[in-house]
This record gives C-alpha cells, structure tokens and sequence, in this order.
C-alpha cells in the first residue's frame, strides 16, 4: 500500500529486481504513492534478504540491506522458471503501468518475458531493464555490482590519495545512482504515454549512470586527454579541501572568488586574495601552507562556527552516528519511522524520498514483507481459483520462515 493521494497513486508497479539498484527504483515510486509488487522466487529469493549486521533478521530472511529499500511493497513469490509461475506473472502484467527488472539482458527474453512478448499482452507497459553493461554492446552478458562497476569505469582509480592505493566509494554510490536514473526514466515514459498512449523499452546501464557521475572529470579528459588523477582531500584550489585543527579534520569550501576573499580577510590574511582563479592555482602551494598553520591553531568546532557565521561553508568531519542525529536530519523528516507491532520491524526507520513537493506527500505505510507474504491475496485478485492456487503452491511456493531457515543453512555452510 503506498502513500495515499501521492503523486502516483493509482499506478501499479510490477517488481522483479534484486539486491539493491532495482530495488531502490521501485521503492522511490513507492514513496510517491504507487503500489508495488516484489516477485520473488520462492526458493531462490532477493539475497539482500540475508544480509545486515542483525543475524537474527538474516535468519527471518529480513535482512537490514532488503529492509532499507523494502518497504511500501507487496511480496509475491513466483517461480519464473517454470510455465505455470510465468503465466501467473503475465496475467498481473497484464494489469501493470510498470514493470522493472535487473537480470542479465537476454535472460528474459529467453523466458517469453521479454518487452516485446510483454507490450504484445498490454502496450501501456514501461518495461524498464537494468543491468551493469546495458543492453547493447560487447559487454552486455557480463554482469557486476556496484564495486565492479566503481573499478571499471574509473571511479575507484580517482577516489584515493594518489599513492596508487585506488579505492571505492564508501557508500554504494553507483547503486543508489542507477536506481534514481531508473525511477527518473520510468517518470519521464509515464509523462510521455500521457500523449502517445503507449508505454516502451528502457535501458539502464550502471556503467553509464557511473560514468554521468564523472561528468566533469570525463569532459576534461576528453577535450585536453589530461587525465585526472587522484587528489585525496586536496581541490585545485587551496581554499577548497580538508585541513587538521587542532583537534580533528575540517571541510572548507570556499569556492569561488567572493568566498575565497571573505576567508582571508576574515583570517587577517588580506596579502592573500587574489582578482582571478589563475592567480588561486598559481598561488596554490603559499595559500596552501599558510591555511594550514591558521587551522591548526582553533579545534573543529570553533572553525565550522567561524566560517559559517561568514557564508563560506564549512563542516567538521563527522561520523554517520552523529549527522543523524543532528537537528536539521530531523527537521527534514528523512527518515520514516515504520509501525509493525506484530512483526520483527516495529520502529524501523527507512529513508524517504530526498525531496518534499508541496502537493504531493511522500512516505510509505506498508512495512518490508516476508517473502509471498501477498501470494494468495494477490493471485486471488487475479482471477485465479482456491485450487489453482494450491496448486501452485505445491509446485514450490514456500512459507517464508521456510526460505530463510534453508538459506541461512546454505550461508553457514
């Protein structure tokens, strides 16, 4: 169930993702109101359901990395390897504005699922594919996740201190990317059959969601061929990078010409300022040395109040512990507190949407589900008789408790 009156209730979102960059796709339109439905295999289900620092939810099956894009979600469990569960997932296509999947290009289309048999059975359908090479090209067989990706497209060799100690980005950047590219593509093909009535192909590829996240660094190199390499904390700039107080380490930014001056004249160091940006990086290695001595001699604390009180930003460097727990986390309402009572999750708090529209709420009232937890009510709805469905469930759709018990052994093995 999503968010009442969001601004795409009423759309019906057909999920077959797993892990996390499809999965945070669909959850972003979750939060907008629609209703989305997770199909998962019954025996084989999302592996992100078993991963998280809390054993006993991995043992539910309800791992902390399903749970942080799960919410807001039905869960259907269907086995899409065999013609009885593949039938079942056509006839809820043939209800669906959205259809999302993550699995290597081809492997669909090998099942009768691809877009062109499911636009035959309802032509409104977005069918939106992600993959990690996309779905043209020599590479497109290959699969990767978020790591690989980082290493391959040039990410990690740029993030580092250049003492060719490459490193990936502590967050999975390029998962959470992807999956707002997706969700972005999917709102502009719903705006768009709003005029030519029909739905269409969309394919994402993690490799070009990683290399739009080198923009700049990959405009430059194409027009100089200077590469870029790997500056640690450092800016071309002197006033833009980290500095060691006295205490612990500070994020300054004064980027450009009117805050850089506002910083030396605030620091007493008028000599300083310069008229022009080739003046700054000419003059890199003395501005350099001289902030350095400056920010040495106050604690963190004392230098983030200092700048900020004169418009150039600045922030100390913070544990995730402490930033979520500051005021403006909470005066934003990010993260969303879920109710549960009769389940493992009563109180989880997930992430909501990182925007607020006036006239459209966003959030989410479902928490994360069990694996099948909708299986009946939602086969039901679809036409299918009591029998029918027994049926199916005899041919391998599982209880959840039973998933988690057998994968948790298989993990432990």
């Amino acid at each position: 169930m999503g968010q009442m009156n969001g601004a795409f209730t009423g759309l019906r979102v057909v999920d077959t993702t797993h892990v996390l960059a499809g999965p945070f796709a669909s959850y972003q339109l979750a939060l907008l109101g629609a209703e989305v439905i997770k199909v998962e295999s019954p025996s084989d289900p999302d592996q992100a359901r078993f991963q998280g620092s809390d054993r006993d939810l991995v043992r539910a099956g309800m791992g902390t990395a399903f749970l942080a894009q799960g919410a807001g979600k039905s869960a259907l469990a269907l086995d899409l390897k065999t013609e009885a569960g593949r039938d079942a997932l056509r006839s809820l296509i043939a209800t669906a504005d959205v259809f999302v999947e993550n699995y290597r290009p081809g492997a669909f289309d090998s099942l009768g699922l691809g877009y062109e048999d499911l636009s035959q059975l309802n032509p409104n359908l977005i069918y939106c594919s992600i993959s990690a090479f996309g779905a043209m090209g020599p590479r497109r067989e290959q699969t990767g996740y978020d790591n690989v990706i980082q290493a391959f497209s040039g990410i990690m060799d740029l993030t580092g201190h250049g003492d060719n100690r490459p490193l990936k980005c502590g967050a999975p950047a390029v998962d959470y990317a992807t999956g707002l590219t997706a969700a972005f593509a999917i709102t502009a093909a719903l705006f768009q059959r709003t005029s030519t009535g029909r739905g269409q192909f969309i394919d994402v590829s993690m490799l070009d969601v990683a290399l739009t996240l080198l923009t700049s660094h990959a405009t430059d190199f194409l027009w100089s061929h200077k590469h870029p390499t790997a500056k640690g904390n450092k800016f071309s700039f002197a006033t833009l990078g980290m500095y060691h107080t006295s205490d612990t380490e500070i994020m300054i930014a004064a980027s450009n010409l009117t805050q850089q001056r506002r910083l030396w004249i605030a620091l007493g160091r008028e000599d300083l300022v310069k008229k022009n940006n080739i003046e700054r990086l000419e003059d890199f290695e003395r501005e350099y040395d001289a902030l350095s001595t400056i920010i040495k001699s106050m604690p963190a604390a004392y230098w983030e109040t200092f700048l900020n009180e004169r418009r150039i930003p600045a922030a100390r460097i913070r544990r995730m512990e402490e930033a979520l727990c500051d005021p403006q986390v909470a005066a934003r309402g990010q993260f969303q507190r879920l109710a549960d009572p009769q389940g493992p999750v009563d109180g989880l708090r997930v992430a909501t949407s990182a925007f607020r529209m006036s006239d459209s709420p966003s959030g989410v009232t479902q928490p994360p589900q069990p694996v099948g937890a909708q299986t009946t009510a939602i086969l039901r709805e679809l036409g299918l008789k009591e029998a029918e469905i027994e049926a199916l469930c005899a041919a391998g759709i599982a209880s959840q408790a039973a998933v988690a018990e057998r994968h948790m052994k298989e993990h432990e093995q």
